[in-house]
């Protein structure tokens, strides 16, 4: 109840705050009605988010059940010392996903750069599936990113083969101990915030991308490895503005503000030469002809749950910049509600039945015949345990 009132209260200081029911601003007739619709379309999303925290406060409440044996653990060890042992096969990931994919998705470009031809193909669909509707933004954007011959990402030869692996931030990762087996992979690629520090024994302590959108970046940056390159994504038309602002060390606007549903960082304290613009087309390689969704439709509600995980999303980019990728993380066991959901906090798996957006079931069991077929690698078995007796 207190936090009821306290959510009320700050929406009532908002309203007033841009003169709804104040007593000092006096709207035109005209603008009565769109007032009153934007009130109770404000109330209603805070009722929302009451109803929300307090049914993810009680599950939070109790302790979650999570241990890891010491069997579990040391098979974990064995299984991905192999793979780090084994010989490394040049392109095998992307060849594996080719037999997937149709001829007209076969890209090569993961990235946009300043020097990019926008094809109308960008266009297409709307965020995060391309730019449609914003052709006015992404011109400028691209102005203040990198030409491609500027920022090399790595360095590669005709000898060289290089192992990626894409961390989770799934539950599965606590306890197992993995960081210096993950630090040992030649490319890391995580996932929004997923945090290091006091996580670095179960994570690992190096960064090469962090991909994430503006709601889903660490407001505190924590990645201080100093080739760790941030690749950001675009979700909706403001999100576009955010991105400008942090490469440029700039203050979002205060009307920016509105649109973004949680607190975003303030700042990203990496050189202009480490930000990274997310191609759309990965995103819809991976949602229409990897997962086989159906195109984006428009909606005046809810989704169409054809909108990947930046999890899988960032396996199709990975099997573009690497020879051979590995998981780690992976994998959502909806049948145990009071498993940890993240390796990070106290979220319960429970928490992933209330998401709209996301076909977890779909994506589980397309990773898991990707793994069966050695396309990639299931290091921690949460998705296919291969390794498991």
């Amino acid at each position: 109840m207190v936090r009821t009132r306290s959510l009320l209260h700050h929406a009532k200081q908002i309203t007033s705050y841009y003169g709804v029911n104040s007593g000092n601003m006096k709207l035109p007739k005209r603008w009565v009605a769109p007032r009153r619709a934007f009130l109770l379309v404000g109330v209603f999303c805070v009722l929302c988010l009451v109803i929300l925290s307090s049914r993810s406060g009680k599950d939070t409440l109790k302790p979650l059940d999570w241990h890891v044996s010491p069997e579990y653990k040391k098979l974990v060890h064995q299984h991905v010392q192999k793979v780090l042992e084994r010989e490394c096969h040049r392109g095998s990931t992307r060849q594996g996903l080719f037999a997937r994919l149709p001829a007209s998705s076969h890209m090569t470009q993961p990235f946009l750069w300043k020097n990019t031809p926008l094809s109308s193909n960008l266009f297409k669909y709307p965020p995060p599936f391309g730019f449609r509707g914003l052709r006015g933004k992404i011109p400028s954007l691209l102005q203040q990113l990198p030409e491609s011959n500027e920022a090399p990402l790595f360095k590669t030869g005709p000898d060289t083969c290089r192992r990626c692996v894409v961390i989770g931030n799934g539950g599965i990762l606590k306890g197992l101990e993995l960081g210096p087996f993950i630090d040992r992979f030649d490319t890391i690629i995580r996932l929004n915030s997923g945090p290091l520090g006091e996580f670095s024994v179960d994570v690992g302590n190096r960064t090469s991308l962090r991909i994430s959108y503006p709601e889903g970046t660490p407001t505190h940056w924590l990645d201080t490895d100093p080739e760790t390159v941030f690749v950001a994504v675009v979700y909706k038309s403001v999100d576009v503005s955010w991105i400008t602002a942090m490469i440029n060390k700039l203050t979002v606007s205060l009307w920016d503000w509105l649109f973004f549903w949680q607190n975003v960082p303030e700042e990203i304290p990496l050189e202009r030469n480490r930000f990274r613009l997310l191609n759309p087309l990965v995103i819809k390689e991976t949602a229409l002809d990897l997962l086989k969704f159906s195109p984006p439709t428009t909606r005046l509600w809810g989704w169409d749950q054809n909108v990947p995980t930046l999890g899988i999303s960032a396996l199709d980019l990975a099997s573009l910049l690497c020879d051979e990728v590995s998981l780690a993380g992976f994998g959502y066991n909806l049948s145990q509600e009071r498993i940890p959901m993240h390796y990070y906090d106290q979220l319960p798996m429970s928490f992933m039945l209330w998401q709209k957006m996301h076909n977890v079931n779909e994506e589980t069991k397309v990773l898991k015949s990707l793994i069966k077929e050695g396309t990639i690698t299931d290091l921690t078995g949460g998705v296919h345990c291969s390794f498991c007796p």
